[in-house]
């Protein structure tokens, strides 16, 4: 049986995970904690790269399909994504992204010099938008794009001081001193000509940037209340519906959810709001909505990763809140002084307009504002600081997902409602960071529940005790179905493949990933396994752990696609635009498509409860390959079955054999803290023979006066059967 190429490079992979494991349980949840965050991290860098690649693959298509992207066939670029495209082609889409020259017109943008307040660049309307009249004569000379000395009222090299009242000019140059400028916003001036707008104010490599935001005959009276600017007074209009956000129940993120979009809506009062939250393969799934009742619902829906690119998850990251006023209105240039080396960087505006793939999406379904919230969790996702750095930096950050808003006609939020919708944010991120947290103490009561039932597994009738009684093996972890492959017999639980089909299985392991001591894929296919295509839908994920060197276990399980339903409308199956148009509906029916032969993902507490079945079985089995061997190994296990205290002693024996053998350092204390067990490995770490340390006192004799206090509490918990989690 030939093996491709990527087979190889995932045995590899697989076996490295699988070595990573050959510790105790008893040290792995400490040791694992690192590998596995390490191992996470790395995958979903790579994920992150391979989307790049994906996004800047679409950007390509959308724009060589002509003139509002109408040739563009969404279907089947997503399907075409996994093309390789060149690294020029990606800097290229990325700086599209970040420096695209073109703003929304709802408001002006002027870049001036930070010393000198000079312009040094702004966008098309700012003259107009200003109210400012320039004479006949200086028309002309609008743009100046080489910074002469020209006497325009506006041009490159221009001081914009002019152009506003005295008390403007103090804000800005108040805020332009400021060390974290952001949190002078929004800054309300008012031009010479009397119109006032939101001066919302950033860095940026060569100077500042000045979004400029008109004020609305209604905003005036509100700006007394409000306290006039700053950060600190937009976040009272969030005070009612932070409170309520916090008084949610935790262990309900859910309803969680369902309160945060209530509150958007009625702070915002936009048609619909949206929870949209990124998986770990990068898809995004709308997990709670409200809308206007005459809209079709969302809930339920799976979008392609590449409906949010990497591009903008990191502009997200930069800039929380992000608005689309009018995704049909024409957008605005920006013109720059010729010294400028690049395109202004547009990261940080508040104007930036929208790429002209995502505005055609917008068109398409029915919404023509936005507004989009970053929702921001602890890089680890656990709600723990643990992953190196203090966790102070962006570095530790992660986007969990967005909250997002949608309306049927153009729409403009002021700066300091949506100043106030980011406050409401930081406060739903830190509630989902203690749900996350909340979830993370329910996986390690898990672990723990996981532990018993392995203990429970090796008394009984080993191995095929694990397929014949209850609990099995399936009750080990989430499956359709589990097999056991033993002697060269099959015992199939679930929904499993043919065993003519799990022995070609094992087959193909053996000589594929035969350095490897088992393997995890959400996709066989991908995974390189010829006969993948056989198995159908109903087998897409495995997971495999080798038992002796003939001999695996099987967790199975089917298409992620079976998981996924969406209450939107059902629609004709002859509605051919449905598929090639951007649409939520051809999106979910995209994402579809990509993921009919992928399963869920095996998460890390699954595969480490699988290790753990393995370890204790492999040390049972270890080196027994002739079936006659086999036969006499099981009938001693089958004689293990408690019937009185001659058995307990046998098992008792059996322990004492697997701990002794154990590649990991084991010790043992009694009631008392007095050591009566220390394997060879914990010796040989220590330099302290069995026989010194048997007897002697833990922690009065053999531990550091520095470590005193840690172990006492270890072992104070350890007694009493409950968790205690070591930090290293």
């Amino acid at each position: 049986m030939a093996c491709s190429s990527r087979a190889g490079a995932h045995s590899s992979a697989s076996a490295s995970a699988s070595g990573s494991n050959n510790n105790n349980n008893n040290n792995r949840r400490s040791s694992n904690t690192t590998t596995n965050s390490n191992s996470k991290a790395a995958m979903s860098m790579a994920m992150a790269m391979a989307q790049y690649n994906a996004d800047a693959r679409l950007h390509q298509v959308f724009e060589q399909s002509g003139e509002s992207g109408k040739s563009f066939d969404y279907t089947r670029s997503i399907k075409s994504t996994t093309e390789s495209v060149p690294e020029h082609q990606i800097t290229a889409y990325l700086s599209r992204m970040q420096r695209g020259g073109i703003l929304q017109p709802f408001g002006c943008m002027l870049a001036v010099e930070e010393s000198s307040f000079k312009i040094i660049a702004y966008s098309e309307n700012a003259l107009e938008m200003l109210n400012i009249t320039a004479p006949p004569s200086q028309s002309q000379s609008v743009p100046n794009l080489v910074g002469g000395e020209s006497e325009g009222i506006e041009t490159i090299g221009s001081d914009i001081r002019r152009l506003f009242t005295p008390s403007s000019v103090r804000n800005l140059e108040r805020a332009a001193m400021a060390q974290e400028i952001s949190l002078t916003n929004p800054i309300v001036v008012d031009s010479n000509s009397g119109k006032p707008f939101y001066a919302i104010v950033h860095r940026i490599d060569v100077g500042i940037v000045i979004d400029l935001e008109p004020v609305r005959r209604g905003d005036a009276a509100a700006l007394v209340s409000w306290g006039g600017g700053g950060s600190v007074p937009s976040q009272r209009l969030a005070v009612r519906a932070t409170s309520r956000l916090q008084a949610v129940p935790s262990g309900d993120i859910g309803l969680l959810c369902d309160t945060v979009v209530e509150e958007v809506r009625e702070l915002t009062g936009y048609d619909r709001v949206m929870v949209y939250k990124f998986h770990e393969d990068e898809h995004g799934e709308v997990v709670a909505e409200i809308r206007r009742s005459d809209l079709e619902p969302y809930l339920g829906l799976h979008y392609p990763a590449t409906d949010i690119p990497q591009a903008s998850r990191f502009l997200f990251m930069q800039n929380r809140v992000r608005m689309i006023c009018d995704c049909r209105a024409t957008p605005v240039k920006v013109i720059q002084s010729g010294e400028l080396k690049q395109p202004l960087c547009l990261v940080g505006s508040t104007l930036r307009a929208p790429h002209g793939c995502h505005a055609q999406y917008m068109a398409n379904m029915g919404s023509i504002a936005s507004l989009v919230m970053a929702v921001i969790v602890n890089g680890n996702g656990n709600g723990n600081d643990e992953d190196g750095g203090g966790g102070s930096g962006r570095s530790s950050m992660k986007l969990w997902g967005l909250v997002v808003c949608h309306h049927t006609s153009p729409r403009a939020v002021p700066f300091p409602l949506r100043s106030a919708c980011e406050f409401l944010m930081q406060t739903f991120g830190l509630q989902i960071n203690m749900e996350l947290q909340l979830a993370a103490q329910l996986i390690e009561n898990n672990i723990l529940r996981t532990q018993t039932l392995l203990c429970d597994m090796l008394l009984r009738d080993a191995p095929i005790g694990i397929v014949t009684q209850s609990p099995s093996i399936m009750d080990l972890v989430k499956c359709d179905g589990a097999a056991l492959y033993y002697g060269g017999m099959c015992w199939l639980l679930g929904v499993t493949p043919m065993e003519a089909q799990i022995k070609d299985i094992a087959e193909w392991l053996l000589e594929c990933h035969g350095d490897s001591t088992g393997l995890s894929t959400d996709s066989l296919a991908d995974a390189g396994y010829p006969g993948a295509a056989s198995l159908g839908d109903a087998v897409c994920g495995m997971a495999a752990a080798r038992i002796t060197s003939k001999d695996f276990l099987f967790w199975f399980r089917s298409h992620t696609a079976k998981e996924m339903k969406w209450g939107g409308a059902k629609h004709h199956p002859d509605d051919k635009d449905d598929g090639r148009r951007m649409h939520p509906r051809s999106s979910f029916k995209a994402f579809l498509e990509v993921v009919k032969r992928r399963s869920l993902p095996w998460e890390n507490v699954e595969m480490d409860a699988i290790h753990s079945l393995q370890l204790i079985l492999r040390g049972s089995f270890q080196d027994i390959d002739d079936s006659d061997t086999k036969t006499m190994v099981h009938a001693r296990l089958n004689d293990l079955k408690l019937q009185g205290i001659d058995e307990l002693s046998s098992v008792a024996s059996e322990m004492v054999r697997l701990i002794e053998t154990a590649t990991a350092p084991i010790l043992a204390v009694d009631s008392s803290g007095i050591v009566n067990g220390w394997n060879a490995k914990v010796g040989e770490l220590t330099g302290l023979p069995v026989g010194e340390a048997m007897g002697k006192s833990l922690v009065h004799d053999l531990v550091f006066d520095e470590s005193v206090e840690t172990v006492e509490k270890m072992l104070y918990h350890a007694m009493r059967g409950t968790l205690f989690i070591l930090k290293v």
